[in-house]
């Protein structure tokens, strides 16, 4: 396994090297986008079609009613995001999220060759049948960091209907089409536009805090920070719970230089995230020693308890 790591790391580093050039950059980003859309194709999902019918929409009341202008945004985040040269900071990528993530988790279950609409279903069903096997008592008060469009928050809403939940992310675009999913569903959930590191909650107020594909995203210092004010938000004995890349997998550890430049160009932050222990950066935020589960061919589920 060292002699794989190293491995990887060398490819790695390589390819961050020839990410530098940013029109090297520029154009990775732009064919990892084109794939992507090539890919919804191929399972019947109308990339550009989803897309219009939320632009046609009216969302400057919503997003007004969500933004906290106040915010001031870590340099880690204004930084390109997923071949948007804006990052998460604008309608078109808030946009196309729900798209994405059907098309890039479709190829999990399949081993890439026969991508299937259902693989992102699959992969949010392996971390709730975690949470329900690992998580003794059924939580009543759920906070979704980095909860994007609210897929995650509202699948957790399917798995504990009778919890209060909480969405926060940092981006008012993506809150907003959340929102707008929740009104949708008739949903009764609350939507937060604040830093995860920093989120003005009230301590002690949650049995559940939960991260759904975040950390990736995430240079190391604030994933301590966010792992710190998940541990003070959380009720003594409630639980932190994150589902995530495994930087152990095989797939990532054995994938070509061509395939690992493309999912660079989209994710600034990744080799930071593989080379972080992230057990021991969550006992170091003050939480029992975690429970690490594989749970898909690519990625993991790490569950760890606030101590009474």
């Amino acid at each position: 396994m060292t002699n794989n790591n190293n491995q990887f790391n060398l490819a790695s580093v390589l390819v961050s090297r020839v990410l530098d050039i940013k029109p090297i950059a520029q154009l990775a980003r732009k064919q990892a986008r084109e794939m992507m859309i090539k890919r919804a194709g191929k399972i019947g999902i109308d990339w550009r079609g989803n897309v219009e019918q939320l632009r046609a929409l009216d969302w400057n009341e919503i997003i007004e009613s969500i933004r906290d202008r106040s915010l001031t945004y870590p340099d880690y985040y204004t930084l390109p995001f997923h071949a948007y040269p804006e990052g998460n900071l604008d309608w078109e990528p808030a946009w196309e999220v729900e798209t994405a993530a059907l098309t890039v988790h479709s190829t999990i279950w399949s081993g890439g060759e026969n991508p299937q609409v259902d693989g992102d279903a699959q992969l949010r069903q392996s971390y709730h049948e975690n949470l329900v096997k690992y998580i003794k008592d059924e939580p009543q008060s759920i906070l979704d960091i980095g909860c994007s469009v609210g897929m995650s928050t509202m699948a957790l809403h399917g798995i504990y209907p009778r919890a209060q939940l909480t969405g926060l992310d940092l981006s008012p675009y993506y809150l907003s089409v959340a929102q707008h999913r929740a009104e949708e569903k008739k949903l009764e959930i609350r939507w937060i536009h604040a830093l995860a590191e920093s989120t003005g909650l009230k301590e002690k107020s949650f049995d559940l805090v939960s991260a759904f594909l975040l950390f990736h995203e995430l240079p190391q210092k604030p994933t301590l920070e966010i792992l710190q004010e998940s541990y003070r938000l959380l009720k003594p004995g409630g639980y932190f719970a994150m589902m995530d890349m495994n930087p152990q997998s095989t797939i990532y550890r054995e994938m070509p230089a061509y395939i690992l430049t493309l999912l660079k160009s989209t994710e600034p932050h990744l080799d930071e995230y593989f080379t972080l222990d992230f057990g021991a950066t969550v006992t170091k935020a003050g939480f029992a020693e975690p429970t690490i589960i594989s749970n898909s061919p690519r990625h993991r589920t790490v569950i760890a308890q606030k101590p009474y």
